[in-house]
């Protein structure tokens, strides 16, 4: 998205894209704009100039955006899809962050949370169709706009056709659309549209030519050659018409983005006058004709910088108002593809903000940061995306011109007409469009059956629209062969079932409504509707007064009309029982959430949330046959009215948790600044020693660079030392330092404090003046600064190269020296590029010393040489004097099974944050980083603000288990520091049909224990340490938790684990193990060891075998061999085993293979990891003679070879390991010398 920076204390406001489409187009784009042809690279996914079409259906595509990198729990991604398709959407875009994935330049890693396969699995079991984003250049308030910092270094211009920078993207682009390819739609995965490029709208007068056609077509060329065929959309940040179809590096359909409101959440009541879009259907006629009317991104939250208001006041801002009346002018323009940026906005964990915001990325968007569903603008966006998920005329519509005089008895309202051969919408709205009046009025609608008449009919009845609101009218629409003559209430939903059809209208509360049926015979049912007939037609009229009202139209095959008012129909769901399937949905109230509906025989089995006792009610979707009802697996009671609804009263029983208090927990502390102790040894630093920086942006200003991703730090602290000798003459020293907006900076002589530069949200480089003491002369001594980079800056605008605003030290100057005269060092997170963490990636650590030790991560408090000491914690001790001290404590959870409980770690009881650029403020500075369980995922800054409340989600702290918490805390202003207060707090308790959700296991290989690895220990105590776990475990999930200390140890121990134990596993945890034990291990040793783990499938009454997953596992580890027994069947194929003694193995290879092949790669395959050949190795049965079958081969409909070995060994348990060892499974003692050699060594 475009980012909006705040400049001195007034925030960049207004409307970019309305100011800018004014002045799009000098001339009629008719003049170039022609028709185009090209040869279809495949006809799944095809358009006209009206929408979309998949698989040959017109659809409207309403998508929201998520970030998978800004949640980094892939358990979660499926409760995001649920909600958003419980919404009524259809589409999710993605953002990738090339930052994360290749942090070193030509080491692309997506191990892990980083991998999009996840992703792309959820969306698809969703039915979620997905717009794909890979950039490179991605903006997203993003470090670097997405630029890994080692894009610092390339000389030429950053978005353009310079060959250095195109050569830059290739690795990337190479990698990700290659995960990107068999995800897509036409490979049997959810993606069917991506962007190249990102807002690539404006530029320097230097840029020239500008749209470069060069840069742009390179980027497709990039997409095209790697085999992505669906269409190319493109994202003007502004209505421009660049690279629209019949211009240079068209794209297949154009899409601009729009911001209207802007994004001043200090002034959340304020709409602006003239922020309104008016003509953006003209401008679309005008610049690209052909394709369908897409906004691909369009506002629906609002970023927050530092020191900014906060979210809650940008959820006033772009609040449910917000959505009914701007919305509601897009489909008056006709709008058919609308991504809504954000529909969850996540957080900017361990550092992968950009400088102009902090942690939270909650956005105002209509899911919060902590997945909650609570706000209204997200039961507001449900109406409309459903209504126009049930009305297939909006599609193909023609647009009228806005009136204020034609449609309405007031001039202060307009309205915009949209008609097809039959149906016709009124989009209606205040004239001035920011208006709080509540204003009055008949509308004047066209009918087949009444003629032009003026609504409502029925005497001394008129309609009302308030201040900030916006209505969809309908006449003469279809709801599945009867006609809604005209409603002036707005649709909800419809759907026409077997023996009814259910109708759900609202209005605002306290409104009159009126509609007309081409229907007679009423009964009402609930409620209390004034009615007529004429011409016939049954007229119904109703006060949305928060009392439902329920008429039953007609006798055979009756219409029921549910009239709700607005707060009311907010808890109605429309929930389709299949992808993609809306052919028989489930229409329920059902409060909180509903997230599945299924029908089966005489079972419906309901799936969601709710946070109190609630009424369920299903009114549509439910047979006549039905006599079971599940809610989250659990049977309910229920009753059937005589309508045929079924209702129940599902009790929320409390959970009964229990949330340690962090004030009473025992806290240790480490020194985390001894770089200014004397004797501090800096041998391994870096040296500063370039004297001529990469940075093509900003020219030298000291003798040497101090640039910091000069030397591969580009992430979190930095820190420097200079060293000098005295002449005795020293009194001043200048330090101008940069880090991004809202940094800070500090500096000491040896252990002297010499001062800070504060920061505030406006600064991006600060300059100070400190007075130095008296030094004695010929004696050497080092200052110390210490550098807030709070990201790197992006680069919306081509030209500025903004992304290369350096970070570190700019200048200095010590009285009495040359400055030359002063010698540096300079480090940031271990290893810089060649970082340690890979779990993690490349942005989550920064150059603290416990940081660059480890010490933030689990199991860091039994480092023998961390120096702990026994603390009362950040809040009681804190430190005595201005510098960096960490503490750290542990603490154990116990949440129920079935409930989401989001957790927030809030800083309490603090003053408030000044954000003021005196450095006299009253307001204590200080800056704070949480890390949970390794992961940062919290900045506080005191003395900016705004956010206090820092969301962690399940995942990233263990509910179950064990939490290690370290707090960084670094004072800047001079004396001692406390942390005002910290308590974790509970955010809401939900019982939740959401999936479990698995910690997400960090791992690091670095030093703990200060020179030892666990892998320098002899094999006999590393055997012995393992034999202790072994015995501990009862089951797969104790393994996976205590493998979970340290990479190598995992790998090592995950397979000692099935050895020892000749596991036998059901299919959950087969695949849990495979998922923790191999997908989540990234460059461990496993790829080299032998692994034999049998499977074996005990009678039940379902089981089936998710042969992709275990097939994708089996290639990345050719010598893991998996036996499975019994009877299994495959999920992707549906293709059933029968273990048959040997005769399984001949039957599978033979008669089974092709046809289950052939069903395996067009259903999944196709989308995983298998591309031009692979190995499956199956061991079946024990006391089966040996065999060996070799280049068997298999071809199926897409050309894919695939390279089958079996082996079958006569006795499994005895199988000779490279002649080195007997295995024996019911020998406790391994071998105490066999282990090395079994991993390598």
């Amino acid at each position: 998205m475009k980012s909006f920076l705040k400049l001195g204390g007034a925030v960049a406001l207004g409307c970019f894209a309305v100011e800018s489409a004014a002045r799009a187009v000098g001339y009629s784009p008719k003049e170039f704009i022609k028709p185009y042809k090209r040869e279809a690279l495949q006809d799944i996914v095809t358009w006209d100039e009206d929408s979309l079409f998949v698989h040959g259906e017109r659809i409207f595509l309403y998508s929201g955006e998520v970030h998978p990198f800004r949640l980094p729990v892939p358990d979660l991604y499926a409760d995001l899809f649920q909600k958003i398709k419980a919404l009524g959407y259809n589409g999710v875009s993605f953002y990738v962050d090339w930052a994360l994935l290749e942090g070193k330049p030509g080491v692309y890693r997506e191990e892990g949370v980083f991998d999009l396969q996840p992703f792309f699995d959820a969306a698809q079991e969703a039915g979620i169709y997905l717009l794909a984003r890979p950039g490179p250049y991605i903006n997203a308030e993003v470090s670097g706009g997405g630029f890994p910092g080692w894009i610092q270094r390339v000389n030429g211009t950053l978005r353009t056709r310079a060959p250095d920078f195109l050569e830059a993207t290739d690795n990337y682009m190479k990698n990700v659309l290659a995960k990107i390819k068999p995800a897509q739609i036409t490979e049997g995965g959810p993606i069917i549209l991506i962007q190249p490029e990102n807002e690539y709208t404006q530029a320097t007068s230097a840029i020239k030519p500008f749209p470069d056609p060069v840069y742009m077509q390179y980027v497709e060329d990039q997409i095209r050659d790697a085999g992505i065929v669906v269409p190319l959309i493109s994202n003007d940040a502004s209505a421009k018409g660049n690279n629209a179809p019949g211009q240079p590096a068209a794209v297949d359909i154009y899409g601009h983005d729009g911001y209207p409101l802007g994004f001043d959440c200090a002034n959340p009541t304020t709409w602006p006058d003239g922020n309104l879009p008016t003509n953006w259907h003209q401008l679309h006629e005008q610049q690209s004709p052909t394709t369908p009317y897409s906004i691909v991104e369009f506002q629906s939250g609002s970023f927050d910088p530092w020191g900014g208001p906060g979210f809650d006041k940008c959820g006033v801002l772009v609040g449910a108002e917000f959505n009914r009346v701007f919305y509601k002018q897009l489909y008056s323009f006709g709008v058919t593809i609308l991504n809504l940026y954000m529909t969850y906005g996540g957080t900017n964990w361990g550092n992968l903000g950009h400088p102009g915001g902090y942690t939270s990325y909650d956005y105002a968007a209509p899911i919060k940061e902590d997945r909650q569903v609570d706000r209204e603008k997200y039961s507001e966006l449900k109406l409309q995306a459903n209504f126009l998920k049930v009305s297939p005329a909006y599609l193909t519509a023609a647009r009228g011109n806005a009136s204020n005089s034609t449609w309405t008895t007031s001039t202060d309202l307009s309205v915009t007409p949209a008609t097809n051969e039959k149906t016709t919408f009124y989009f209606l709205r205040h004239s001035k469009y920011n208006s709080l009046e509540s204003t009055t009025y008949k509308l004047h609608v066209t009918t087949s059956i009444f003629g032009n008449i003026t609504v409502p009919q029925m005497n001394g009845t008129s309609l009302t629209l308030n201040g900030r609101d916006s209505k969809v009218h309908v006449s003469d629409y279809d709801i599945g062969g009867a006609t809604l003559v005209y409603s002036t209430a707005e649709v909800f939903t419809w759907h026409k079932y077997d023996d009814k059809t259910v109708l759900v209208v609202y209005g605002g509360s306290g409104e009159t409504h009126e509609l007309a049926l081409d229907v007679t015979g009423l009964e009402v049912v609930e409620g209390d509707v004034a009615s007529t007939t004429a011409k016939g037609t049954t007229i119904l009229n109703f006060k949305a007064d928060g009392t439902r009202k329920i008429a039953k139209v007609g006798a055979d095959s009756p219409v029921y009309v549910y009239m709700l008012d607005r707060g009311e129909a907010f808890n109605y769901w429309a929930i389709d029982q299949a992808p993609h399937d809306s052919s028989n949905p489930v229409i329920v109230k059902a409060g909180y959430l509903m997230r599945t509906a299924k029908v089966t025989g005489d079972t419906i089995a309901l799936v969601g949330d709710i946070n109190a006792t609630t009424t369920v009610e299903v009114i549509g979707g439910a047979s006549s046959e039905v006599s079971k009802m599940t809610f989250n697996g659990k049977d309910i009671d229920f009753t059937t009215s005589e309508q045929g609804t079924l209702s129940a009263d599902i009790e929320f029983a409390k959970p009964d948790i229990s949330i340690p208090k962090l004030s009473e927990l025992e806290w240790k502390f480490v020194d985390s600044l001894p770089e200014i102790q004397p004797g501090y040894d800096d041998s391994e630093w870096t040296a500063a020693d370039l004297k001529k920086t990469y940075n093509s942006l900003r020219p030298l200003t000291t003798p040497v660079s101090l640039y910091s991703s000069d030397y591969g730090y580009h992430t979190g602290t930095l820190l420097f030392r200079g060293t000098f000798t005295a002449s005795g003459n020293e009194s001043t020293f200048y330090l101008s330092t940069q880090g991004g907006s809202a940094f800070g900076s500090s500096a000491w002589i040896g252990d002297q404090f010499l001062g800070s530069w504060r920061g505030y949200d406006a600064a991006m480089n600060g300059n100070a003046t400190f007075t130095m003491p008296n030094l004695t002369k010929g004696k050497t001594y080092t200052i110390t600064v210490v550098v807030d980079n709070q990201g790197l800056d992006e680069n919306w605008t081509i030209g500025t190269e903004t992304m290369k605003n350096p970070r570190g030290i700019l200048d200095y100057k010590l009285s009495g020296h040359d400055a030359s005269d002063v010698v540096w060092k300079l480090t940031g997170n271990l290893g810089g590029e060649d970082y340690r963490d890979i779990s993690r990636g490349p942005l989550n650590e920064g150059g603290l010393y416990v940081e660059r030790q480890g010490l933030h991560l689990p199991g860091a408090l039994t480092a023998t040489d961390a120096k702990w000491q026994a603390s009362a914690g950040p809040v009681a001790d804190g430190i005595s004097a201005p510098g960096i001290g960490f503490f750290a404590t542990e603490f154990d959870l116990n949440m129920p099974s079935g409930y989401d409980i989001p957790l927030s770690f809030t800083f309490i009881n603090g003053t408030s944050s000044s954000n003021s650029s005196s450095s006299g403020s009253s307001v204590p500075a200080y800056r704070v980083q949480l890390y949970v369980n390794g992961w940062q995922y919290g900045k506080y800054v005191s003395n900016v603000g705004p956010q206090v409340k820092f969301p962690v989600t399940e995942g990233i702290l263990n509910y179950n288990g064990t939490n290690y918490l370290g707090v960084s805390l670094w004072g800047l202003d001079g004396g001692s520091t406390k942390v005002d207060g910290l308590e974790l707090e509970v955010d809401a308790e939900i019982w939740s049909g959401m999936k479990s959700v698995a910690t997400v296991m960090g791992s690091d290989d670095r030093n703990l224990s200060g020179g030892i690895s666990f892998f320098d220990l002899p094999g006999e105590l590393r055997n012995a340490i393992y034999e202790h776990f072994i015995d501990l475990m009862p089951s797969v999930k104790d393994a996976i938790n205590l493998a979970c200390v340290h990479k190598q140890t995992h790998s090592e121990f995950a397979m000692l684990f099935v050895l020892r134990s000749n596991l036998s596993l059901d299919f959950e945890d087969l695949n849990d193990f495979l998922h923790h034990f191999f997908v989540r291990c990234p460059n461990s040793a496993l790829k080299d060891v032998r692994c034999y783990l049998e499977v074996e499938v005990y009678w039940c009454s379902s089981y089936s075998l998710d042969m992709l997953a275990v097939a994708a596992v089996l290639r990345e580890y050719p010598l893991l061999w998996i036996g499975w027994f019994e009877e299994c069947a495959c999920n992707a194929c549906l293709c059933s085993f029968e273990y048959q003694g040997p005769t399984f193995v001949q039957s599978f290879l033979t008669d089974m293979a092709v046809d289950h092949f052939n069903k395996l790669i067009s259903a999944k395959l196709s989308r995983g990891k298998f591309y031009e050949s692979s190995q499956l190795l199956i061991v079946t049965g024990k006391g089966v003679s040996r065999q060996t079958v070799e280049g068997w081969k298999l071809t199926c409909r897409r050309n894919i070879k695939f390279t089958v070995h079996r082996e079958v060994y006569e006795d499994f348990e005895d199988f000779d390991l490279d002649g080195e060892t007997d295995l024996d499974n019911d020998n406790d003692n391994l071998g105490d010398k066999q282990v090395g050699r079994w991993f390598g060594e």
